[in-house]
Order: C-alpha cells, then sequence, then structure tokens
C-alpha cells in the first residue's frame, strides 16, 4: 500500500489551440499531478477536433511532447476515442508512448470492477447521434477520411462542428442524456461496480440498485470552466477535484 499511487481519470477537455487557459491546464495537471500518479486515464473527446495523426500544429506537438514526456518518466497514458478524436490512431500512441483502450474497457482495481467508457453508446434515445457515430467509427470511413489532404479534414472538422452544435442545441437535453435501461444493462453485461464515463458534461455520483446490490455510476466534468478530475486513491475512495483555466 505504501507505494502504490493515485489514479487520475478524466475526459471532455476539447483541447483547441483558441482555448490557451485549458491547454495550459492541462499541462500543469500532468506536471503536479499526473507527474506522481499510478496510471492516468483519459476518456475521448480530449481534443475538441482530430483530423488525423498526421497534423503538425503547434498544439498537437505540444500536447505529444507532453504526453511523451510523461509516459517515458514511467507513469502509464490510457486513451479511449472519444466522439471528437476517432480518428486517433496508432501512430499517436506510438509517438506518445500512450495506450489506445477499446470502449468499453473493464478494470479491476482495489477488488472493485470498474467498467470504463466514453459515454455515447449510452445515449441510444438519440438515434441521430447514432447513426452518425456508427458511420464515423466505420473503418472504410476512417481511411476515406484520412486519404483527403490535411486543409479539407480540417475544413470538413469545422462544419462537423458546426453541424453537432446545431444538433445539440435543437435535441431535448433528456435525449442528449444516457438512457437508464441501457446503463443497466451494460453494467449487467459486465458484472461491473462501477461505471465511469464522460460525453455528456454532467458530472455526479450516481448510486445504482444492480440485481439487489450496490453500483455506483460517476460522470465526469468537462474541462470548460475548470479542469476536472477524478482521483482513485490508495485506499480505494473516490474524490474528483479541479484546477483553475488561467493562462
Amino acid at each position: 500500500m505504501a507505494n502504490m499511487k493515485n489514479i487520475y481519470f478524466i475526459s471532455d477537455l476539447h483541447l483547441q489551440a483558441t482555448e490557451p487557459k485549458i491547454v495550459h491546464a492541462f499541462l500543469y495537471f500532468l506536471k503536479e499531478y499526473a507527474a506522481h500518479a499510478e496510471c492516468l486515464y483519459i476518456l475521448g473527446d480530449f481534443f475538441d477536433a482530430w483530423i488525423g495523426d498526421d497534423d503538425k500544429t503547434i498544439l498537437v506537438k505540444q500536447i505529444k511532447n507532453a504526453l511523451q514526456s510523461l509516459t517515458q518518466s514511467g507513469v502509464p497514458v490510457c486513451f479511449m476515442h472519444g466522439n471528437r478524436d476517432f480518428l486517433m490512431g496508432q501512430r499517436f500512441a506510438k509517438e506518445t508512448g500512450v495506450e489506445l483502450l477499446a470502449d468499453p474497457t473493464l478494470l479491476e482495481l482495489h477488488g472493485k470492477k470498474i467498467l470504463l467508457m466514453h459515454g455515447d453508446l449510452l445515449c441510444i434515445d438519440d438515434l441521430k447521434y447514432q447513426q452518425f457515430r456508427a458511420k464515423v467509427h466505420d473503418p472504410k470511413f476512417q481511411k476515406r477520411v484520412l486519404c483527403l489532404p490535411l486543409f479539407v479534414r480540417r475544413a470538413l472538422a469545422g462544419w462537423a462542428r458546426y453541424k453537432s452544435k446545431k444538433h445539440t442545441d435543437k435535441t431535448d437535453r433528456i435525449l442528449q442524456d444516457v438512457n437508464q435501461a441501457e446503463v443497466l444493462k451494460v453494467m449487467q453485461h459486465y458484472d461491473a461496480d462501477i461505471l465511469i464515463h464522460g460525453h455528456t458534461h454532467r458530472p455526479a455520483f450516481h448510486e445504482i440498485d444492480l440485481d439487489n446490490k450496490k453500483a455506483q455510476r460517476i460522470v465526469l466534468a468537462a474541462w470548460h470552466d475548470a479542469g476536472h478530475y477524478l482521483c482513485l486513491d490508495p485506499n480505494g475512495t473516490f474524490t474528483t477535484g479541479s484546477l483553475p483555466t488561467q493562462g
């Protein structure tokens, strides 16, 4: 127990060059928190848009270098795709030392079965979104997109963000949240004690009665107003924390 360290979970940073305060907050988080961690899990929507592992913008280089420094120091970093960074691939993983995770991924920590998800697979009531998700996660679609020049992909990403905002603005917020029956179904399938996910931007700890046993669903916060994280300490206790997005 004495050698065990904190494990951190984050999601929905939506890193972009136009939000330098969030970028600075993430770099500070890596230096002051993740650098001393047992492991860091990033559960999707890390970037506001990822147009391919061949992107060489200043922001991408900065984040790649920071993650590489962390993993080379001996801290494992695990990444799960979100709906904004589904094109992140093996080149990114190789260049940073980050491990790519399937969605869902089941862990066993402190005697608990912990299921990690981005969260969008649980939002089954938003049928248009699920159709979009199925399309963009199709390997054939991704291959076609990645064959396009970077400037075309960048334009397509901007158009996709615009369409996403329009869809979000006009879609009932209830439909955009997780379907409770789907949550139970997935947790039962994996016999999970705890489900951790992001995507919905509705941070909370939910207590669940799962097959006559107490279970929990933990929703991670987005990094709009502060740098939010979930911490699992060596005693097996979950706590949340945040740091200001000051740049």
